[in-house]
């Protein structure tokens, strides 16, 4: 029942931009905190931003400080991650993860997308 939809991924050449949706239904959106991961080819999912609840407090990595920013619309279930000057080592599969209490673990999170491909050209 429970669905989180990526979308927004694709290519990019270095120092452009794009912005990444995720969809949620079937959970009541505005209880949980919602995040972003990233993970490229013979690596670790590691935590790009999260988000709480109504949106007050978020946490970057520090790879993308000052060039990702993540938002969320609770009246419309969705939450997105703005990529801004995109990077080579910005390519990866980005996933949109859910949990009751926001953390940068991923095993913490208990709802997961599918992920969306994002491939940054030098």
């Amino acid at each position: 029942q429970v669905q989180l939809v990526e979308s927004g991924g694709g290519l990019v050449q270095a120092g452009g931009s794009l912005r990444a949706s995720c969809a949620a239904s079937g959970l009541p959106f505005s209880s949980y905190a919602m995040a972003w991961f990233r993970q490229a080819p013979g690596k670790e999912r590691d935590i790009v931003a999260l988000i709480t609840t109504r949106g007050t407090t978020t946490y970057y990595a520090d790879s993308v400080k000052g060039r990702f920013t993540i938002s969320r619309d609770n009246a419309k279930n969705t939450v997105y991650l703005q990529m801004n000057s995109l990077k080579p080592e910005d390519t990866a599969v980005y996933y949109c993860a859910a949990a009751r209490t926001g953390s940068t673990t991923a095993r913490t999170y208990e709802h997961w997308g599918q992920g969306t491909q994002v491939t940054v050209s030098s």
